[in-house]
């Protein structure tokens, strides 16, 4: 029973000599095989737990000799950062034992001020200023720059006068700023029968000093009604809204109203 139940199994007993069959053919097409990848061939065909622990081995003394050049590498940097700060040491040590540089001292001489008598001008001046009533009375008598003056006075007046009056006529004679207006105003008609180019022609007979027409348009009202919108200018000293709107209201057979659109000052 055991021996029929193992041929039903797909077990593999001779898989070692198929091994060595294979390694055999291609070191025949490669070459001799090195010992290393020798080694590597043995330690993978050998099976079961002994390669396993050989393995193991000889990683963990790979490991152990990388721990030992590792703690070197350590002890050495250990020992040098030892020796900077030994030197360091000696350095602060000796910087702070040395006296500071102090300068030379220079001998200060006090200032001499020579020793002279002064005499005070209180006396002398009072002497000069002092004057006698004699002089005053000649000063008094004198009178150097009285018709001297009243006569420059006349001529700076006369030439004061004359400028002014200059002045005056040229600012006369140049014209003043001119405040004019633009208007754009609506003027409807009584009905659709209304000749509209009629009504614009009566518009712009309107002739008045400080009055320009300028465009004008037909714009639709409703139901067939159009009113005319004209554009004018007007000097606001000379013409007025309310004049002009009396103006255009006095042709009755063709307006029936006279609005202001727009009013902009120029």
């Amino acid at each position: 029973m055991a021996v029929d139940f193992l041929l039903h199994e797909k077990i593999w007993f001779e898989k070692f000599k198929y091994d060595d069959a294979e390694r055999r053919y291609y070191e025949q097409m490669n070459g001799p095989v090195s010992s290393s990848s020798q080694q590597q061939s043995t330690s993978t065909t050998s099976s079961g737990p002994a390669g396993d622990q050989n393995e193991l081995i000889s990683r963990i003394s790979h490991l152990e000799v990388e721990n030992q050049n590792l703690r070197s590498v350590v002890a050495d940097l250990q020992l040098a950062i030892f020796k900077l700060e030994s030197r360091l040491n000696t350095l602060e040590k000796s910087t702070s034992h040395q006296p500071a540089s102090i300068p030379p001292t220079q001998k200060v001489e006090p200032f001499s001020v020579p020793s002279k008598k002064v005499e005070l001008p209180s006396a002398s001046i009072a002497k000069k200023v002092e004057p006698t009533a004699a002089e005053d009375d000649e000063d008094d008598d004198i009178d150097l720059f009285g018709s001297d003056d009243e006569e420059e006075d006349q001529e700076a007046a006369k030439v004061r006068e004359e400028r002014l009056r200059q002045y005056a006529e040229k600012k006369a004679k140049k014209p003043g700023l001119i405040a004019k207006s633009s208007i754009l105003l609506d003027v409807k008609p009584w009905d659709d029968e209304t000749d509209m180019t009629k009504m614009e022609e009566c518009v712009r007979s309107i002739h008045m000093d400080g009055l320009v027409w300028g465009a004008s348009k037909l714009v639709p009202v409703g139901y067939g009604i159009k009113k005319l919108q004209i554009q004018c200018v007007v000097e606001d000293d000379k013409v007025g809204t309310d004049i002009l709107e009396e103006e255009i209201t006095k042709f009755e057979d063709y307006v029936q109203s006279v609005d202001i659109a727009a009013f902009n000052k120029i």
